[in-house]
């Protein structure tokens, strides 16, 4: 299979790379501090109990809660497969009022990332337009490709959410790997709201390490036994001495500091950037990337040292989705457009 993705490629990494929605004003000093400091000689905690009571602590909620995971890819198809497993169990089809088990519904937005789809093709959910029908449920807010607010209404995420509780009820997740970049606009999900809900976090972006892999979850409040079957899904020590790491610098004040101060560098460098784009029109969006409608040339660019992402895969075709990156890149981009990069 063919993965569709930003960041390096068979060609190694593009000098300018606006394909990834990494923070590009990473690395985070205090992050790079503490991954030289670690000893990556032994075996981590397999309960990882620091680091869960850290991350419990973080977002004030109980540690039983947190679910962690190799990567926020591994997690939806983790969530995915006990999604697909609870549906061939026959006390799930029981509680359905069916004898047999029936094939689960995944609700997907229609833009949305890859790996929601092809989790679900891996473990043959069929796909609804019927979010009230469905027994996984995807939503992203920020979304992307557009970083924009999730389109369901609170009075339907309330209504699934109503039928989501106890064991055969719907998971609903909310993908949470862009709020930390939100530069503008606040959630459309309450607190309430989102106790009903899987949060899945991934802090690499924030932090501009995406080359380390780790991620968490938290559970939907009172849903215990789920959060314990779906971690007990994991294989053993899904995190490595420098997720470990990562995750831990992320609960950290001086790192959340650093996080807000990038912010504002973002919002002067993303005014910046659409400004030099204004002969092609550029979508709004509350994050650190956004869409810019264009017919390129992507050979010329990349041998200019441009890489940008395409979002077909996203099903938004003839858009490309931009990251924020510094002035120097901007002028790269545009220099390269200009000059025969945009047909």
């Amino acid at each position: 299979m063919t993965r569709i993705h930003g960041g390096a490629d068979q060609h190694g990494l593009a000098r300018w790379d606006f394909s990834t929605n990494a923070n590009s004003c990473a690395p985070c000093p205090v992050l790079l501090k503490a991954l030289q400091k670690v000893d990556a000689r032994h075996y981590p905690d397999p309960n990882y109990s620091a680091l869960r009571s850290a991350l419990a602590g973080f977002h004030g909620v109980e540690v039983e809660r947190i679910v962690l995971a190799a990567s926020a890819s591994e997690f939806i198809l983790r969530i995915t497969a006990y999604a697909a497993q609870r549906g061939a169990l026959p006390q799930a089809a029981s509680q359905r009022g069916s004898v047999n088990p029936k094939a689960e519904k995944v609700y997907l937005p229609n833009l949305s990332y890859g790996e929601y789809a092809h989790a679900a093709s891996v473990w043959n959910l069929q796909r609804t337009a019927q979010p009230t029908q469905a027994d996984l449920v995807w939503l992203c807010e920020p979304s992307s490709p557009l970083g924009q607010h999730e389109w369901l209404s609170s009075d339907i995420v309330q209504t699934v959410a109503s039928h989501s509780a106890g064991q055969g009820g719907a998971l609903l997740v909310l993908d949470c790997a862009y709020e930390p970049l939100r530069l503008s606009g606040q959630s459309s999900f309450t607190h309430q709201q989102r106790k009903t809900l899987w949060q899945l976090f991934s802090p690499n972006k924030a932090l501009g390490m995406t080359g380390i892999r780790g991620a968490y979850a938290i559970a939907p409040e009172h849903q215990l036994d789920e959060a314990r079957a779906v971690a007990q899904l994991a294989s053993s020590w899904p995190l490595g001495a420098h997720a470990l790491c990562l995750l831990h610098t992320w609960t950290q004040n001086q790192t959340q500091a650093w996080l807000q101060q990038s912010l504002n560098t973002l919002r002067d460098w993303k005014d910046q950037q659409i400004k030099r784009l204004q002969a092609w029109p550029c979508l709004p969006s509350d994050t650190n990337f956004f869409c810019m409608q264009a017919q390129l040339d992507t050979l010329f660019l990349r041998d200019r040292g441009i890489k940008l992402r395409d979002t077909q895969s996203f099903g938004l075709p003839g858009h490309w989705r931009l990251s924020v990156q510094p002035p120097e890149a901007q002028q790269a981009l545009l220099d390269a457009l200009q000059n025969g990069g945009a047909l």
